[in-house]
């Protein structure tokens, strides 16, 4: 919020001379994208028109760019980014344990410093429009980063401290499913892989050798741009 403040908006209720948070919105601009990173309304102000005017207001922020988000089930929510332009594109998850048995020698990745920002986020503008700017500097401080080596078939993986893929890009499959093994090769516990897209079948077939099941969780959200792949959005960065 401290970089895009203005994509960001809260409901306020105020009684008896105190205000009250009943909704928000965040939103960012990121160069010529637009993001959704979290929108609600309290269930005991639903169906009031509040979703509807803070969507209108971080619509507004977006002033014409591409957007995508990933977007719950809620049917009064679909039908408003329905009726927004959003297309919206079913998304599946995996999860479990991982059968470290399937795990293949996974070669030509390094861990990831911020000198990789600059070709990252290169990347970013030729999956998504835009590039992550900013954000990269806070997930490098928050999670592991392994990149390709190979900068003819660049890719990167922003790996939690439970050993989940929070962010992955490639330029191509191969190089996304060696970072997703990566990613697997550090679970611990049960698992996720989430926001994976029909254009990302690449994934089911990883965790599917990997012995995770494969389940269905929201949408991604997209308008005026094709939904990113080889790519497996952030759920907070997107």
């Amino acid at each position: 919020m401290g970089v895009d403040p203005a994509g960001c908006w809260v409901a306020v209720e105020t009684d008896e001379g105190a205000d009250r948070t009943v909704g928000f919105a965040i939103s960012q601009n990121r160069g010529g994208l637009w993001f959704l990173a979290t929108y609600g309304v309290l269930p005991s102000h639903q169906g009031q028109g509040i979703g509807k005017r803070l969507m209108d207001a971080a619509l507004a922020h977006a002033d014409g760019r591409p957007g995508i988000f990933s977007s719950s089930v809620h049917p009064g929510a679909t039908r408003r980014y329905r009726l927004a332009g959003f297309s919206l594109h079913p998304q599946m998850r995996m999860v479990g344990v991982v059968d470290r048995s399937t795990l293949p020698a996974v070669d030509g990745l390094r861990e990831g410093r911020a000198d990789d920002f600059e070709w990252m986020d290169g990347l970013d503008q030729d999956l998504r429009v835009a590039g992550h700017g900013p954000d990269h500097g806070y997930m490098l401080d928050t999670l592991r980063l392994v990149v390709s080596r190979d900068r003819a078939r660049p890719g990167y993986v922003y790996i939690d401290d439970r050993g989940r893929a929070s962010l992955l890009a490639a330029a191509e499959r191969e190089t996304a499913q060696r970072l997703l093994w990566e990613a697997l090769a550090s679970a611990q516990g049960n698992t996720l892989v989430n926001c994976i897209t029909t254009p990302n079948e690449w994934a089911v077939d990883v965790g599917l050798a990997a012995h995770l099941d494969i389940g269905q969780e929201g949408y991604i959200a997209v308008r005026d741009m094709p939904v990113p792949a080889p790519y497996l959005a952030s759920g907070h960065f997107l």
